[in-house]
């Protein structure tokens, strides 16, 4: 039904429906599935994704190796100071991030949104935002449904993986996703949503994937933490009339090619980036 943003603007233009209505269509032509069957379906998900997001900052957990823990219950404690230089639901989103990296790195059960390493942003932004907003969950719902077709688009035209495109298809994405989402949560038109999302994957096109040991950990939990603001920023930035001079689609396209160009070293190999600093390779024997 759709293979790119322009298409689902469109059909947005056309019937007069958000971008969630769109994507639902697009889900029962393509499964044969129906509505009540689709938002079970993602109620089910972010059932999940509230649990990841809470649970590490309600207990301790342990991540497989040791480089990551605490974080989400630090910042959810630094969020609740009110002293804080981000505001208060900036940092509850960061806290909410990095609990789900956690989650994710203890072999719990994480959705992956769109990969593992990337879990954190969607959850984080959607569910934060919408408890400031007030909404209903349906309304999460909807943005959830909303992300999830930009997802469609990125792994249609391009990639969410960091062994072929880096972080910036796994956090980039994930950003994107969440920041269209937050758009249309917060009353915004389908050309702003995929606005916002231009400009959060633009906000990070390049980003390498260097995880030390080769696990999702470090420096996967603090990417998750800023990509969550960046969908937050990117999505207050649409809200505010402020357009991509790129259209999402020429930015998907922009960023798999920077993905191919990209040298294996800094694709989820290991052999680069952070994960080769002396601090790092030192980390790394830790881990095995």
């Amino acid at each position: 039904m759709y293979k790119c943003a322009k298409d689902i603007v469109k059909m947005c233009d056309n019937l007069k429906k958000p971008i969630h209505q769109i994507v639902i269509m697009d889900e029962i032509e393509n499964t044969g599935s129906n509505e009540q069957r689709i938002y079970e379906k993602m109620d089910e998900i972010l059932r999940v994704m509230e649990h990841a997001t809470q649970h590490p900052i309600d207990h301790n957990v342990k991540t497989l190796g040791g480089l990551i823990g605490g974080e989400g219950r630090k910042m959810m404690t630094y969020s609740l100071s009110k002293d804080t230089l981000t505001g208060d639901w900036m940092t509850k989103a960061m806290a909410r991030a990095f609990a789900c990296s956690e989650y994710n790195a203890s072999m719990g059960k994480i959705c992956a949104a769109p990969t593992a390493g990337s879990s954190g942003i969607i959850p984080a932004a959607l569910l934060t935002v919408g408890e400031k907003l007030g909404l209903e969950r349906k309304a999460i719902l909807n943005a959830l449904i909303t992300a999830s077709g930009v997802g469609k688009i990125i792994s249609k035209n391009a990639t969410v993986s960091g062994a072929e495109g880096g972080c910036q298809a796994e956090c980039g994405s994930a950003a994107a996703m969440a920041a269209a989402g937050l758009v249309e949560m917060a009353g915004g038109t389908p050309e702003e949503s995929f606005h916002a999302a231009a400009i959060a994957l633009k906000n990070i096109m390049g980003l390498i994937c260097d995880p030390i040991g080769g696990l999702v950990e470090a420096p996967c939990s603090k990417r998750n933490g800023s990509g969550v603001v960046n969908a937050m920023v990117s999505a207050d930035m649409a809200l505010a009339g402020i357009s991509s001079i790129i259209p999402f689609d020429e930015v998907v396209e922009a960023m798999y090619q920077v993905g191919k160009d990209m040298h294996e070293n800094y694709k989820e190999t290991a052999k680069g980036g952070i994960a080769t600093t002396l601090t790092g390779l030192e980390l790394g024997k830790k881990t095995k």
